[in-house]
């Protein structure tokens, strides 16, 4: 019997750290007089690391928020989004990351972050991070 080797994987992906927040621009919400908005954000294609072996990870993630004085400019979420395609990143933290530096920018009356990522190995997971003025 052939005897098989083990192979050792050194993949290194990048930091969480590389991700940069100062490119995120906010404009004004003009109607806060008015009215309380809900804005739905939805990126189907978002792809990050797993930072143990190295693969993909794809989900798609959610941004649900009430703006207070301003609102995301949706080009730079864009850019933003795409900065954690090569991040080694667990799924619990990239929602977290992602609500620490969204409700910085935005200073929202509530946000709430989800997370739903694809299948591997059998196991579908879906993590929902939130914010709200007390």
């Amino acid at each position: 019997m052939a005897k098989v080797k083990k192979m050792k994987t050194s993949y290194i992906a990048e930091s969480p750290d590389n991700i940069k927040s100062d490119i995120l621009i906010s404009m004004d919400y003009k109607y806060r007089q008015k009215r309380d908005i809900d804005i739905e954000i939805k990126q189907p294609e978002f792809t990050s690391v797993c930072p143990m072996t190295g693969l993909p990870d794809f989900g798609t993630i959610t941004i649900r928020y009430t703006p207070d004085k301003k609102i995301i400019e949706l080009k730079s979420l864009k850019f933003y989004l795409l900065q954690y395609r090569n991040v080694g990143i667990f799924y619990e933290h990239v929602v977290n990351h992602m609500l620490d530096n969204l409700v910085e920018v935005l200073k929202p009356k509530q946000m709430e972050i989800t997370g739903e990522f694809s299948a591997r190995g059998g196991i579908v997971t879906r993590v929902v991070a939130s914010f709200k003025i007390d």
